[in-house]
């Protein structure tokens, strides 16, 4: 992205003030620090567990998850398309006994916990529900995130089970379950990061996830449910990159336009529901495969964007993944690197440091409008769906990736120690220790037994389906009653169908 340095018409704002480009609270990490958060999960959930209690002691104030195939689409582990996938990129969940073990010995009161869970979302959040409340903790006192957005995975991911309408109708009742009995729980995060992962610009990734955010809350004010105080609990996701201004001018950018949308189209007044909450993640798509050491240097760049950006949480990358799971000794660096911008360096001491920068400032001005004019087309389109339908934002990816993939090609696109730079001497891939299973604390084997329920135990959950009423409390019964993930996913497909594109 480029800069005009003729274009004196910038207005700063201060931090805390709307529409909150320079932050969201006057101190920013003077007053409140970003949580430090590491996305783990693999194999079965003894071992996750193990996993999560040695990040926790290292100094990570929650736990994100990672669910593995066949738990994000509902599918059984004895079948045939999950048997080369349990456990493999996440944790497998198919019973409320898996749960029970995930998070054994952990306070569920005392960290926030995220979920990366999207079709299955609603199933997982009750399980971990009532595994809380077997240790006598009440559901109004629980925090966390479910990312419980299926509109990206009809752009890019696609782990999504029902079609696009069931899909959202199943995302209505969530946030209709959250808002009465998880006041605390945020019941979706917005991903912008799966479009940027996918080959998406920085204005791409950001209008492709506000536009899918309107969308959500028009469809929760079909449903009858209170917008202004459900925006309150929206989070977004994003990805954060190695270009660093640009990356600071679009975390900005992204909440001011969220804050004038959000008052212009809906007349919010709350502060609050104006605001967005933004978790980043580094990118794993910038790390490399060669050099892997190289990819420490990256990491460290692409968190310092995110905090000069002023996220409220973030999650590094460990500088190995791109050749295997991270080791227990590199997600510990993973981890230190915020600790040292944190504790080591004075850069939180001043609440957006890049506040009043010509270049950051003419940079923020420059993406809101590549970003609105992206809105605008989706809007011309006949909104989210449609656009999604016509595959609009997934051929604005497409020829992204494309052109990112020609410049490297054409050696426009310099990486370190692939086309210019020193080479670093990584051992052959089968002796790399980084890559070796053996050196990874999480390759126990994964029970799949699958749990047994009579088939006429579902008949609430498919009336619930077949109505309006919210499919969750019956949901809720069934697991009490040993239902699995997968089970309880086949009862919803056989009343909403199952979508294939």
């Amino acid at each position: 992205m480029e800069f005009d340095y003729n274009d004196n018409d910038i207005k700063t704002f201060l931090p805390g003030e709307f529409p909150y480009t320079s932050g969201l609270y006057p101190n920013m990490y003077k007053e409140k620090s970003w949580n430090i958060k590491q996305y783990a999960g693999y194999g079965n959930a003894e071992s996750a567990n193990l996993n999560f209690k040695k990040l926790i002691s290292s100094g990570s104030s929650g736990i994100s998850i990672a669910f593995d195939l066949p738990t994000q689409m509902g599918i059984a582990p004895e079948s045939n398309l999950a048997r080369f996938e349990v456990g493999r990129i996440g944790v497998f969940v198919n019973t409320l006994d898996d749960m029970r073990i995930l998070l054994q010995g952990i306070n569920l009161k005392d960290i926030s916990t995220s979920m990366t869970i999207n079709a299955s979302a609603g199933i997982l959040l009750l399980m971990y529900q009532l595994v809380a409340e077997e240790n006598g903790i009440e559901a109004n006192q629980l925090r966390g995130t479910i990312q419980n957005d299926l509109l990206k995975e009809f752009i890019t991911r696609s782990t999504y089970i029902f079609p696009p309408r069931p899909s959202m109708r199943f995302t209505n009742d969530i946030f209709g379950y959250c808002a009465k009995e998880l006041p605390k729980w945020n019941p979706i995060s917005v991903s912008g990061y799966h479009f940027s992962e996918a080959g998406a610009n920085a204005p791409q990734e950001i209008a492709f996830a506000i536009s899918n955010g309107v969308y959500y809350l028009e469809s929760a004010l079909s449903y009858g449910l209170d917008i202004e105080k459900l925006a309150e609990k929206f989070t977004f996701f994003f990805s954060t990159k190695t270009n660093l201004l640009e990356e600071i001018a679009k975390f900005r950018a992204a909440r001011s336009i969220w804050a004038k949308i959000l008052k212009n189209k809906f007349n919010f007044s709350s502060p609050k529901s104006l605001q967005m909450r933004i978790h980043a993640q580094t990118a794993g798509s910038q790390l490399c495969a060669f050099g892997i050491e190289n990819n420490q240097a990256r990491v460290t760049i692409q968190a310092l964007a995110a905090i000069f950006g002023g996220v409220q949480s973030l999650h590094t990358n460990s500088y190995n993944e791109a050749l295997s799971l991270p080791t227990e000794n590199s997600s510990k660096l993973a981890i230190n690197i915020q600790h040292i911008i944190k504790e080591e360096t004075d850069i939180t001491f001043a609440p957006d440091p890049m506040r009043g920068s010509f270049v950051i400032e003419n940079l923020t001005s420059k993406m809101e409008s590549q970003v609105l004019e992206i809105i605008q087309n989706i809007e011309d389109l006949g909104g989210v769906i449609n656009a999604i339908e016509s595959g609009y934002q997934r051929s604005l990816i497409e020829k992204s990736s494309y052109k990112e993939a020609k410049d490297l090609a054409d050696n426009k696109k310099r990486i370190v120690g692939f086309n210019i730079g020193a080479t670093l001497n990584d051992d052959d891939l089968g002796k790399n220790p980084y890559f070796m299973q053996g050196k990874n604390t999480n390759t126990s084997p994964v029970n799949i037994t699958a749990s047994m329920i009579e088939k006429n135990a579902f008949s609430e959950l498919k009336k619930c389906a077949q109505s309006e009423k919210n499919v969750m409390y019956p949901i809720k019964d069934l697991i009490r009653q040993g239902a699995s993930v997968s089970q309880i996913s086949d009862s919803l497909r056989e009343c909403w169908g199952t979508y294939n594109n």
